[in-house]
């Protein structure tokens, strides 16, 4: 026994269910209802995704919501506003900010790789076991997480422990098989006749059973989900998170989770599964239809306060960049730098945008966009 076992107590833990993997059956009349439901909200999410004249600038924010929510369920606390406003100083390298908590770092790491993995996809890349651990090394790449062997597979035995860390609920699938499993996942991914919501179920279950990182797991496991739902087409852009709904109900998560390996319970992990899914598409669509409405209403504003051709750039910035420098928004809006100026003073004046700071010195002032920042708070 190591000294690890021996301070931490193994009666009572759950052991991962080996050989039990994919699943030999599921109940599907207890099955059939919420596969209904969560298809048909996903669809309605979908369906606006489609109508969008561009998701990517338009739902952007729910990217870094979701890097806000899900890694705060790791117990990394930071908030939106703290997230956009280190983004805007340090858009290259935040590893060159030395004021940065650890937690902000840690959210940006994982909105970072979410995004890298979206956009390897987009240019071809399958969802693989390369593209997975590429996107773990990114998201440990600096800080607290890289001194624990980022887009690496585990090579000792992992637990997950309760609050105190002094009871193991969860004994992992040991480092030992692994390969194997991280395998057989792969190609239960790959061949399954599974329908896209029941893959996506038992996918992440079986992600997180096998453990397959010393940290970063759960984020990991969850940015699967968004890539697996969109590579499967159900949805037609990678903008669906679901972490929102796995927060608010984190203690039936692990609990049906763990249910899997302990009473071969699969069903109920996937009814959970799908509730989890037409709760947050029912959640996502409100959201981004916030989000459109507000870029029509802006639209309109924008083009009578500013009163010029290029006033549809400057809404477009905004909302990809809801906090910046006011440098940024002259050198990149792709707007004249003279126009550029003059449009933030006009929005200023008008309270659409927020000053965070006055310029000082060679610092230029940093603004935030509050409409929109008042929509995507979590």
């Amino acid at each position: 026994m190591s000294p690890f076992q021996a301070v931490l107590n193994l009666e009572g833990a759950v052991q991962y269910h080996y050989g039990k993997f994919p699943p030999a059956t599921l109940d599907y009349a207890r099955l059939v209802d919420p596969l209904v439901n969560a298809t048909a909200a996903v669809a309605r999410y979908d369906q606006m995704l489609k109508n969008m004249h561009d998701s990517e600038i338009l739902l952007a924010p729910l990217r870094n919501q979701e890097a806000v929510i899900s890694s705060r369920m790791e117990g990394t606390v930071s908030t939106m506003d703290e997230i956009l406003k280190y983004e805007a100083d340090y858009e290259e390298k935040i590893e060159d900010s030395p004021h940065a908590r650890s937690e902000v770092i840690e959210t940006l790491l994982y909105q970072r790789a979410l995004k890298a993995a979206q956009q390897a996809m987009l240019a071809g890349q399958p969802l693989s076991q390369f593209l997975i651990r590429a996107a773990h090394q990114r998201l440990l790449s600096f800080g607290r997480g890289a001194t624990k062997s980022p887009g690496k597979y585990k090579t000792e035995q992992n637990y997950l422990a309760d609050k105190s860390k002094k009871h193991i609920l969860f004994v992992p699938v040991s480092p030992e098989i692994l390969q194997e499993g991280m395998d057989a996942l792969f190609a239960y991914l790959q061949n399954s006749k599974d329908t896209p919501l029941i893959k996506a179920a038992i996918s992440h279950v079986e992600f997180e059973a096998l453990h397959p990182f010393k940290d970063g797991n759960g984020r990991i496991g969850r940015m699967i989900i968004t890539l697996l739902l969109w590579s499967s087409k159900l949805i037609s852009a990678p903008h669906f998170y679901i972490s929102g709904f796995l927060e608010e109900h984190k203690d039936q998560y692990i609990d049906t989770m763990r249910a899997v390996s302990e009473k071969d319970d699969w069903t109920s992990w996937c009814i959970f599964f799908l509730e989890a899914v037409e709760s947050q598409a029912i959640r996502n669509l409100e959201v981004a239809e916030s989000i459109r409405t507000l870029y029509e209403e802006m639209k309109k504003i924008f083009s009578e306060q500013l009163a010029s051709k290029w006033s549809v750039n400057a809404l477009d910035f905004v909302f990809t960049n809801p906090v910046f420098r006011n440098s940024k928004f002259t050198n990149h809006s792709g707007i004249p730098g003279s126009s550029a100026a003059r449009f933030t003073k006009i929005l200023v004046e008008n309270k659409l945008l927020r000053t965070l700071e006055e310029p000082s010195g060679r610092r230029p002032a940093l603004y935030a966009f509050e409409p929109l920042m008042e929509l995507v708070r979590v």
